[in-house]
């Protein structure tokens, strides 16, 4: 069963004006149109690539890229890149802090998301994930080997699969513990000399106005409302991102000290960027 983080103090809003609607109005709009407009050509696009190609995908994920880079240019969100995402085949591990990690996490290169079963089944979002190509799990420990053997056919087939280690979301100031059950799967025969891992920290910076968990979406928050909350600054704020050295996993006894390993960088580059702006993190 997933946990979900909840601060128990959610974060204040400005109140939106009457320009402020114009520009939710304005924004999602365009949104739309570029996310479902992206998503038709997908999937046309898919119709072909998926009997010639089969697991590659050489096609569609540069859209599922176009898409997302457009997205952040159309809510104003700043984006800087720090380092560089790994060339080498594996997986990617970040901290997690909102809905906006999708657009933010699939600017920069090639991904696939790690995401739970129930996903699949949500309206909207879960058709958007599986055309994406999201590899869907459940906490099942009598489906962890099939589990491992789709993680592995994927791998191999050049496919970099992200997953949020703290199984949640928080308010982006923070980063939680990793939870260690996914690492496991590198470590199968035919994974384990074969991958990397990279970790990657994330920082949203709020506008100028805004209390610092502005970009947060966390505990029993709406989606909606917190996308209008997204869409209505004039100026919006920024997104950090670091692309941390990648990890072998040979060179790892074992799930829990790579999983360790990852989430110390993790905290490291979340800590600096934090530090930069001012700020300290707050205990987990």
């Amino acid at each position: 069963m997933t946990t979900i983080w909840d601060s128990g103090i959610p974060p204040k809003h400005r109140p939106i004006t009457g320009p402020g609607w114009i520009r939710v109005a304005t924004r999602a709009l365009l949104l739309a149109v570029l996310v479902f407009g992206g998503l038709a050509i997908l999937l046309l696009a898919r119709l072909i690539e998926r009997p010639l190609c089969g697991l590659n995908r050489p096609v569609t994920p540069h859209i599922t890229v176009f898409v997302c880079r457009n997205a952040l240019r159309i809510l104003g969100l700043r984006h800087v890149i720090h380092g560089a995402p790994m060339a080498q085949n594996g997986a990617v591990v970040v901290n997690h802090a909102s809905w906006l990690d999708i657009f933010v996490l699939n600017a920069a290169k090639r991904i696939y998301f790690v995401s739970k079963s129930e996903v699949a089944s949500w309206p909207g979002i879960g058709w958007l994930a599986r055309a994406t190509g999201t590899v869907f799990i459940e906490r099942n420990p009598a489906r962890a080997r099939e589990q491992t053997a789709l993680f592995q056919a994927r791998l191999l087939a050049g496919h970099k699969l992200l997953f949020f280690p703290e199984g949640t979301s928080t308010d982006g100031r923070r980063v939680l513990t990793f939870k260690t059950t996914l690492f496991q799967s590198f470590f199968a025969q035919e994974l384990r000399d074969a991958i990397w891992v990279q970790p990657v920290s994330v920082l949203y910076s709020a506008p100028a106005g805004e209390e610092e968990r502005f970009y947060g979406w966390w505990g029993d928050m709406s989606f909606g409302g917190h996308l209008i909350a997204t869409l209505a600054p004039a100026r919006q704020g920024r997104v950090e991102v670091i692309y941390h050295p990648p990890l072998r996993v040979a060179d790892f006894a074992d799930r829990k000290a790579l999983a360790a390993a990852c989430e110390a960088r993790v905290r490291e580059g979340h800590a600096r960027m934090l530090a930069q702006a001012g700020e300290t993190q707050p205990p987990t």
